[in-house]
């Protein structure tokens, strides 16, 4: 795919959606991280049914730390793999108190060394929470970045890199959103939705659909 074709696609992404938020509810930093932790292997909709009611209780390290782990499990049990997400959480509630004065990091380095923060995670918090254009590749951006060819890669890092070099700056901070939710709405993966797609005429993928 060339330099024009990929200009176009986030330019008529950004003209549908000038200001793209993420689905998950949140107030604040340590609220996000907190989320984007539970929604692994989970959906953005379920995330929020648990933490609509947990944060009104607990939404600091200190306040979700006092819970303990059978505490915070009562609360996240709709989620899956909730026991060892509660204990990540509340080990991460631990060492934002102890190393972090209750802040949330501002490093990839510093978040991935948090218990149940990967890659993905550190650049959720990092490009959402604070805004660092930085690329968090999940499956429905590493779907649509091989389907449409913006960046194929074979590995989610080789994507991720590919990426941050293609997608012109000047879209680079909001193009997480915008790719997660094309792929969550529109470019599906069992059934992408190519006669309504805004940029079919751009995409080159092989096998569209006339949906």
């Amino acid at each position: 795919m060339n330099k024009a074709k990929r200009h176009e696609i986030f330019s008529r992404l950004r003209e549908d959606n000038p200001n793209p938020v993420t689905e998950l509810n949140y107030s604040n930093p340590f609220e996000l991280l907190i989320a984007v932790i539970l929604s692994a292997q989970a959906t953005d909709v379920g995330v929020n049914k648990a933490t609509d009611k947990l944060f009104p209780v607990a939404n600091t390290p200190e306040a979700i730390h006092a819970l303990g782990v059978e505490g915070l499990s009562e609360y996240i049990k709709t989620i899956g793999l909730f026991n060892s997400k509660a204990r990540n959480v509340i080990e991460t509630c631990r060492l934002l108190v102890e190393k972090h004065n209750s802040e949330v990091p501002q490093t990839r380095e510093e978040l991935e060394a948090l218990p149940g923060v990967g890659r993905k995670t550190a650049n959720v918090v990092l490009n959402t929470a604070f805004g660092q254009p930085v690329m968090a590749v999940d499956t429905h951006i590493f779907r649509v970045s091989n389907r449409t060819g913006i960046a194929p890669g074979k590995t989610v890092l080789e994507v991720e890199k590919r990426l941050m070099r293609l997608v012109p700056k000047e879209f680079l901070l909001d193009a997480h959103h915008w790719l997660i939710l094309h792929g969550r709405y529109v470019c599906k993966a069992r059934t992408p939705q190519c006669g309504s797609c805004r940029i079919e005429d751009l995409c080159e993928y092989k096998h569209k659909t006339s949906d």
